[in-house]
């Protein structure tokens, strides 16, 4: 399968499944933005602000008044200076906190793989818990790594993290992106049923959802 079908599966579903549209992908130098822009970059700006919660309309690429105000509430919420023009300290916070359609493909992946038939509180906190690793010194730092660390979860090596997320698994990473993290900032997460690592069992406890125990 191509990246372009690929791509337009995410797309499809996120379309449907949560009412979203595909960002142009961004380079990591973006330029300025301000009201009255169009084209790629803003599609992109749209779709992250749209992550969080702060940019409700379609994403159409134009750079208009709600996009302003959403931009407003972002800066402020980051403690930015308040100016409704999205220049480099404000690209660099949303890349912080946010993600590409590419990364919420693979977080979804990651959901699916690891906690479909979990409770939705628990597929959140196996969301929860690859975005903490990501804010963590002690990991990768982009979700690829983080996802893709040698022997760090268990779909990613028995091989069902490739299999199509479900759209339940996509909402889940997007409460995650929100802000709720029920792992209660858990960086590691079991099956105790199955766990045969003496290690896993050392790491200090914080809660158990469902069939998997979360812990730092």
């Amino acid at each position: 399968m191509t990246h372009q079908i690929k791509t337009m599966i995410v797309v499809a579903i996120l379309t449907v499944g949560l009412g979203l549209t595909m960002p142009t992908q961004v380079a990591e130098a973006a330029p300025e933005l301000k009201e009255g822009d169009v084209g790629g970059y803003v599609w992109d700006l749209q779709h992250r602000l749209q992550q969080l919660g702060h940019y409700q309309e379609p994403l159409d690429g134009k750079f208009g008044p709600h996009n302003k105000e959403a931009v407003y509430r972002f800066q402020h919420q980051q403690g930015l200076v308040v100016d409704g023009v999205t220049g480099f300290r404000t690209w660099q916070a949303l890349r912080q906190v946010t993600f590409t359609v590419e990364e919420i493909e693979m977080l979804a992946k990651l959901v699916y793989g690891e906690a479909r038939g979990e409770t939705f509180e628990g597929q959140v906190a196996v969301a929860a818990v690859a975005i903490n690793r990501l804010h963590d010194d002690r990991f990768p730092n982009n979700m690829r790594g983080v996802i893709f660390e040698p022997r760090a979860f268990t779909a990613v090596d028995d091989g069902q993290y490739y299999q199509a997320p479900d759209k339940e698994a996509y909402r889940a990473v997007y409460y995650a992106i929100r802000g709720w993290d029920p792992s209660e900032g858990a960086l590691f997460y079991f099956n105790p049923d199955v766990a045969t690592s003496s290690w896993i069992w050392s790491r200090d406890q914080i809660k158990t959802i469902g069939k998997h125990i979360f812990a730092v």
